[in-house]
């Protein structure tokens, strides 16, 4: 008799997860940028993560039929930190088409940029050997680029080349080179 619940429980979960992701696009993904198709994410792990961890909450409620105190603070827990890492990815990205990008992140009102908008970059190694492009923007803002995030030089591809094409025959002098993660000009010392 337990397992026709949890899979009806399962099954409500996915469906209302399927109708929250639907309903958080119509409200919060009408910009033309998000529209364009073009966008860099988090890692899906995030999400995942996220995910398996609220799944693993409702099992913990479902099991503790005693009413263990313990097990229910524990599946507390994992229902917040499941949350929070779902929507830590939903609500971080950069979304780009031609002439701007759109910087979205956790609790900060998302900024629209165009591409001339970028003074330089300035490389971070992170250990374990992936890195961090920080964008210093016109504004004194800074718009974090991670090598983790898929698709990554992609996007800085494309951002160097409407850069230079925004920016006229003076951005000319730079070259991009992604071989050695160079894009933008680089900040000076």
């Amino acid at each position: 008799m337990e397992f026709p619940i949890i899979l009806i429980a399962v099954a409500v979960t996915f469906a209302l997860c399927y109708l929250a992701d639907k309903g958080f696009t119509k409200l919060f993904r009408s910009k033309p940028q998000h529209v364009s198709g073009k966008a860099l994410r988090l890692n899906k792990r995030f999400a995942s993560v996220g995910l398996v961890l609220v799944f693993l909450a409702l099992a913990v409620f479902i099991g503790n039929t005693d009413g263990n105190t313990a097990l229910t603070v524990g599946g507390i827990i994992l229902v917040v930190v499941g949350i929070g890492l779902v929507v830590y990815y939903l609500s971080t990205g950069i979304f780009y088409d031609d002439d701007t990008f759109l910087y979205t992140t956790f609790g900060k009102q998302s900024r629209t940029y165009r591409y001339s908008d970028v003074l330089h970059q300035q490389l971070y190694i992170v250990q374990g050997g992936s890195f961090i492009i920080e964008l210093h923007m016109r504004d004194g803002s800074a718009v974090q680029v991670l090598s983790q995030m898929p698709d990554y030089d992609k996007f800085l591809n494309h951002a160097c080349l409407q850069w230079s094409r925004q920016n006229g025959p003076g951005s000319k002098d730079h070259v991009c080179d992604p071989d050695n993660n160079i894009w933008f000009p680089e900040k000076e010392a």
